[in-house]
């Protein structure tokens, strides 16, 4: 039919306007497939595409505890979908999928007409799962028509091309490991296990409704946000199912009825189990993988899809973290409470001065070129921010520098255990609070160790052959050529007529005797004695070494507390066992870092866990056996520095070590008083609190209820004798409890 027969202009017109509008469009389609518009992927390359893969992080008992990622993404195989699952997902998304190849021409045609003609946004879109995958595979760049217009139909040929490649379920399984659910979750068994807490093919068929649902709008369907809106999506994909055949009605009628319930976890970098060992764990990947590079093996943390399994045990770690909040939050207030208005971080202008000039934000504005004054004043300005505390977040209107006050007032800590034959982490907390507190007390804080040190002082005096029960004085002495330095002890002055056994010394931390024994041991032999059992930092050449001056890692003091329940031979503490590829094909395996020769005799190490037990039964930790009624076999020690600014425990047990610090990050600010920031009151709690929850659990029957070795014959008889042994009456007579003994101290 020719144009010219057609009397009616308007007809002559619109078949025109038609023609045009379809070369126009077969024009736009044929330079979109020419690649005018940009290159296509081929088939051989849409073939051979490889997914980002998360890297899987798990405890020594199994358990998922955190992912390294750009992209949020474990894939799995279509063999791990339940038949729901894939139902639910073709119901309300493209319910002619088996039937179409790639492009779903009917619904285009309803598209056409319905959404740009009618103007009916009620009807929905005409991209098919094949195409929606084309678009998680090479995402859209711009918003504007054209390239709008171009992008669909790049999606239309990339879909062809992927059903002439691949078969229905793989394109469902790409599909189901590609696509977005939001907060950065691509693909349906991080969705699950995000949501739900369940590997995909463990999910309900309302909770495959949910997260299909999700997939319209992975913000408005957000069952944590939303979660009316999910439930009303959840069941309108239960309806579609019906409508498709795979759902009786009855069935959807049940399923219906059924709360929305989520099991919400988070595998980000702040939250979850375990920050601080997951950050460390990290730190030593990037490590290995920068090692592996240099021998040509490319692996990324963040997109190859590693498997690393560590030693960290999830229950204990759990109980470990509920532990610390419950004591800490507690300690907090008592702490706060001591200092009243007069808190150094209210009213010590130099401390708050120097903490705020410490900002990363104050050094910026610096950096900027402003002046300390202008830089001070632009951080006074007061403004809507987020404040947390053991309640909680609140927002409240302060400025940069109220922050800075705020946060210098909390106590910190760092507390680790392990098993001290293998130095293997078993639980690691590294701070009260990652989000705010990134410092790993663990890892990173070398501190002054206080009495914690004084055991290496007594096995290098036993190691020279000084008897446990040799006396020494407990008065107190000032050293004329130390500029009058003079340990002195927390006790009475009856003190000073006071002799002790070295086992009653060092259960009752005195501090005048651990000095003397260090002058009796020598500091060269001391010192020796450290570095055999592990210590690695420097210490100080000086008598308060005996005092525990030297400041050490939180691990580096576990793995030296090891060496006396592991025949002599200190560990180094370590996280990781095994690094699989994502089929767990071993890629590397590490073994314990343990010393190869023993510190010290057996009968030292014998005579030292005895020494150490009688802190524990009747010296300066007794509140285990008093307050916290513990009676599982367990020696230990407790450290205090001066000026109350370090508190510390040390448990020693059959199987475990455990080491805790409690303390405030900035150094110049301590607890107002000894009763309060004593190791036995500050840091103590953290461990026995945590090992009556592992007592209610048969599960570490193996490490609760072991047994110390009975000691030898010769070492009870070393042991046995006075603890303490009194000053004559002349002796008594001669003495001025309140005058100090004045000596040169010797050089050795």
């Amino acid at each position: 039919m020719r144009l010219k027969k057609i009397k009616s202009p308007y007809i002559r017109y619109a078949l025109i306007g038609l023609g045009a509008a379809l070369l126009g469009l077969f024009l736009l389609v044929s330079s979109v497939y020419f690649e005018a518009w940009g290159e296509l992927p081929s088939k051989k390359e849409l073939s051979e595409f490889e997914y980002q893969r998360a890297s899987e992080v798990y405890s020594s008992d199994s358990v998922l505890i955190g992912k390294y990622y750009l992209f949020d993404r474990q894939p799995v195989t279509y063999e791990d979908f339940p038949e729901h699952l894939v139902n639910a997902l073709v119901a309300i998304e493209d319910e002619r999928f088996y039937e179409h190849s790639g492009v779903d021409y009917p619904s285009l045609i309803r598209v056409g007409i319905k959404t740009i003609l009618m103007q009916d946004q009620s009807s929905g879109g005409g991209s098919t799962l094949t195409q929606q995958l084309a678009k998680n595979l090479y995402p859209r760049r711009e918003r504007n028509p054209t390239n709008l217009a171009v992008d669909k139909i790049k999606e239309m040929i990339i879909a062809s091309r992927l059903e002439a490649i691949f078969s229905k379920e793989e394109i469902l399984t790409h599909y189901l490991n590609t696509v977005s659910f939001g907060d950065n979750t691509f693909g349906i068994e991080s969705a699950s296990l995000k949501f739900f807490n369940k590997q995909a093919n463990q999910l309900k068929v309302e909770e495959a409704a949910v997260l299909v649902g999700m997939l319209k709008a992975t913000y408005g369907y957000n069952p944590r946000v939303f979660p009316e809106k999910s439930k009303s999506r959840r069941d309108l994909v239960l309806q579609a199912m019906v409508n498709n055949y795979f759902l009786k009605e009855q069935q959807k009628d049940s399923l219906r009825t059924i709360p929305l319930k989520l099991d919400y976890k988070k595998f980000d970098y702040i939250d979850g189990v375990a920050p601080y060992f997951r950050e460390e764990v990290r730190k030593q990947l990037l490590k290995w993988s920068n090692a592996e590079k240099e021998k040509g093996n490319e692996y990324n943390i963040y997109t190859s899809g590693l498997k690393i399994y560590t030693t960290l045990n999830y229950k204990m770690q759990l109980l470990a973290e509920n532990t610390m909040k419950k004591h800490m939050s507690s300690l907090q207030q008592s702490f706060e409470k001591s200092y009243g208005k007069n808190a150094p971080w209210l009213v010590k202008k130099s401390i708050i001065e120097r903490a705020v000039k410490n900002t990363p934000h104050f050094k910026k504005l610096l950096g900027q070129g402003l002046s300390e004054k202008d830089a001070w004043d632009s951080l006074t300005n007061k403004r809507k921010i987020q404040l947390s505390d053991w309640n909680g977040e609140q927002t409240v209107v302060a400025s940069p520098i109220d922050s800075v006050k705020h946060y210098l007032k909390f106590l910190n800590t760092g507390s680790l255990s392990i098993n001290p034959k293998t130095g293997a982490v078993n639980t690691w907390i590294g701070g009260i609070d990652f989000k705010n507190f990134k410092f790993d007390h663990v890892a990173q804080s070398k501190r002054q160790v206080g009495s914690t040190f004084k055991p290496v002082v007594y096995t290098a005096a036993l190691e020279i052959g000084i008897p446990p029960c040799a006396y020494f004085s407990a008065r107190e002495i000032e050293y004329m050529n130390l500029k009058g330095w003079s340990p002195s002890n927390s006790g009475n002055k009856d003190e000073a007529y006071l002799n002790y056994s070295m086992e009653e010394a060092l259960s009752k931390s005195v501090n005048t005797v651990a000095v003397k024994v260090l002058e009796a041991t020598g500091i060269e032999n001391v010192l020796t004695q450290a570095k055999k059992m592990g210590v690695f930092s420097e210490l100080p050449k000086q008598p308060s070494l005996a005092l525990g001056t030297g400041e050490i890692y939180l691990n580096e003091l576990a793995g030296m507390y090891a060496s006396y329940v592991n025949d002599g031979r200190a560990v180094y503490p370590y996280l990781i066992k095994n690094i699989t590829n994502q089929k767990d094909s071993l890629l590397t395996h590490f073994e314990p870092k343990r010393a190869k020769n023993s510190a010290f005799s057996k009968e030292t190490r014998q005579i030292m866990v005895e020494m150490m037990k009688s802190t524990i039964n009747s010296g300066t930790a007794s509140r285990i056996r008093n307050t916290y009624k513990l009676n599982n076999d367990i020696a230990g020690k407790t450290g205090t520095t001066q000026n109350n600014k370090d508190a510390w425990f040390v448990a020693l047990t059959p199987k475990l070590v455990h080491v805790t610090w409690v303390g405030l990050d900035n150094h110049e600010i301590g607890f107002k008083s000894t009763r309060l920031g004593q190791g036995a009151n500050a840091a103590l709690p953290l461990f026995a609190l945590w090992y009556k929850e592992l007592n209610k659990d048969k599960n570490f029957n193996h490490i609760t209820k072991a047994h110390f070795e009975r000691p030898g014959v010769f070492v009870r008889d070393q042991l046995n004798c006075e603890p303490v042994k009194r000053d004559g009456f002349f002796k008594r007579l001669f003495t001025n409890p309140d005058k100090k003994s004045k000596k040169f101290r010797r050089k050795n």
